[in-house]
């Protein structure tokens, strides 16, 4: 019997019904590894008012960060991270308010289409 065992060839070959498995399955994968996941973004912690960090026109307090502070709570502008380049609105609207004006790393997932960092944590420059 083994003779007869060894002089056949077994020859496995997927059917149609197993290759779609397999190619959704792959597919999936390099969805999820292409998806944007938490990265670290560097600027400066302002406001939606003075976007780019400049507040000498609405100088709300004495220091940037006095400014950024007050024009979130008294004119309902919201916390950003500017970069030198692009201005990200920060999901977490209350951790920032110690970091305003200040340079500071964020950790979170980008949201491109709405410019939304969603925060993981935020830590100052040093």
């Amino acid at each position: 019997m083994g003779g007869l065992l060894s002089r056949l060839r077994f020859r496995y070959e997927p059917g149609p019904l197993m290759k779609k498995p397999l190619i959704a399955g792959l597919l999936a994968i390099v969805a999820l590894a292409a998806a944007p996941g938490k990265r670290k973004f560097t600027g400066i912690v302002t406001d939606s008012m003075c976007a780019t960090g400049d507040h000498s026109r609405m100088r709300m307090g004495p220091t940037d960060a006095e400014c950024t502070i007050a024009c979130v709570e008294a004119h309902g502008a919201l916390y950003v991270l500017y970069d030198g380049k692009e201005v990200y609105t920060l999901s977490d609207q209350q951790a920032p308010e110690k970091f305003a004006g200040k340079k500071v790393t964020v950790t979170g997932s980008l949201d491109t289409k709405t410019k939304t960092i969603h925060v993981d944590s935020i830590t100052a420059v040093k």
